[in-house]
């Protein structure tokens, strides 16, 4: 197995997890908090703006099944990247589109694909790229946040259509 990882933040984590979850390549998903300057957020931190943080997912995946191209398409798919610091009804910074990547080859990959996304929208691209800092694992109990709550009105209204739309669009036939 080739393992590879990539922190990416799609507005909320639960859905960013519940999502990549679906797929088979996936050998894991963290949820947590990057991308900003305070140590040791915590989740009450990150939602009132104070730390710069984003909820985003720690996503390790085996690149002999998918490469990267594939897990851009998957995050590009779940959420508006043209959206400014929101995704739907989430609004703040730390719902803001953001890839964080560990090896500096991906960077590459990366810029040229949202430049390719671009040319392919007349709204601007608001994804911000750059290099990880420091990865901060949430709660534990975010941690299979849609599994262990599907009955939750967030999971059920926010969580299912976006799973619903991610598996028709790339042809899942059921979740693992």
């Amino acid at each position: 197995m080739n393992k590879k990882s990539i922190v990416l933040g799609a507005g909320c984590f639960w859905c960013t997890e519940a999502v990549f979850l679906m797929f088979d390549w996936v050998i894991s998903v963290r949820p947590g908090y990057a991308g900003g300057f305070t140590e040791n957020p915590t989740y009450e931190d990150v939602c009132h703006g104070r730390t710069r943080h984003a909820e985003v997912a720690l996503l390790d995946y085996d690149a002999d099944k998918a490469d990267l191209n594939l897990v851009l398409d998957v995050f590009f798919a779940m959420h508006d990247p043209t959206s400014v610091n929101r995704q739907g009804n989430d609004i703040g910074s730390q719902y803001r589109s953001i890839i964080l990547y560990i090896d500096d080859m991906d960077k590459n990959i990366i810029e040229a694909r949202i430049k390719r996304l671009q040319s392919e929208t007349e709204k601007r691209i608001t994804t911000e790229v750059k290099k990880l800092g420091r990865f901060y694992e949430a709660e534990d109990y975010h941690h299979n946040y849609y599994k262990n709550n599907k009955a939750n009105p967030y999971c059920m209204f926010v969580v299912r259509p976006k799973l619903k739309k991610i598996m028709d669009e790339f042809g899942i036939e059921k979740k693992r």
